[in-house]
């Protein structure tokens, strides 16, 4: 757990409420938490809703894990603490730009539960969607878009999840989305759906 180290600080409450920027953006600010191993296809799924929202009018923003690592998290390595240190960062992050009436999308492997429950515990109830975009280990080593899976069986990177550090799957997930049966398309059109049944976006607007 972090410990507040800085004292003598007050939380400064100012007038424009969330409700207030949700009204403005017509949708409301929540907070779709993507996890999964490497390679199942998170920052893809990710992308592609937040490409499929812009075309309808909606605003949304992607926090991708390498794109994090390499400024807000960049003296972060992938120690079980460190990677409780990135979670805390972006669930915090992510937690400010919901409150902002944005609807964020965080794409990390994020594999220890508890992390992840913390970083539901930020923000109010149906305002963390956590998303298992869940893949078999064996296709996900066949993706291996970076080379990462085959450098870790020959024990080049180490604690690497999946093979060498483990991988804790949601209990209850709000979505599940099986890449190795959806394609892009069909997984992108999963979390539309579901936004347009939550109520967080309108189905009517274009």
């Amino acid at each position: 757990m972090t410990k507040q180290k800085a004292t003598n600080i007050s939380w400064h409450k100012g007038e424009v409420t969330k409700e207030d920027r949700e009204r403005l953006l017509q949708q409301k600010g929540v907070v779709l938490w993507f996890t999964g191993l490497s390679g199942s296809g998170k920052s893809t799924i990710a992308h592609a809703v937040e490409e499929r929202l812009f075309q309808r009018g909606f605003l949304s923003f992607v926090l991708d894990g390498d794109n994090i690592r390499h400024g807000l998290n960049k003296n972060l390595g992938f120690s079980p603490e460190d990677r409780e240190e990135n979670i805390r960062r972006i669930g915090e992050v992510a937690h400010l730009f919901a409150q902002s009436g944005i609807i964020t999308m965080t794409a990390f492997i994020s594999p220890y539960r508890a992390d992840r429950d913390r970083a539901r515990q930020l923000l109010a109830e149906k305002e963390f969607i956590e998303i298992l975009v869940k893949v078999p280990l064996d296709l996900a080593e066949q993706r291996d878009p970076k080379g990462l899976y085959k450098k870790a069986r020959q024990g080049e990177i180490k604690e690497f999840t999946g093979i060498s550090a483990p991988y804790e799957d949601p209990l209850h997930p709000e979505l599940i989305i099986d890449t190795g049966e959806k394609d892009i398309q069909e997984s992108r059109d999963m979390v539309i759906s579901f936004l347009e049944e939550q109520g967080i976006i309108s189905p009517n607007k274009q």
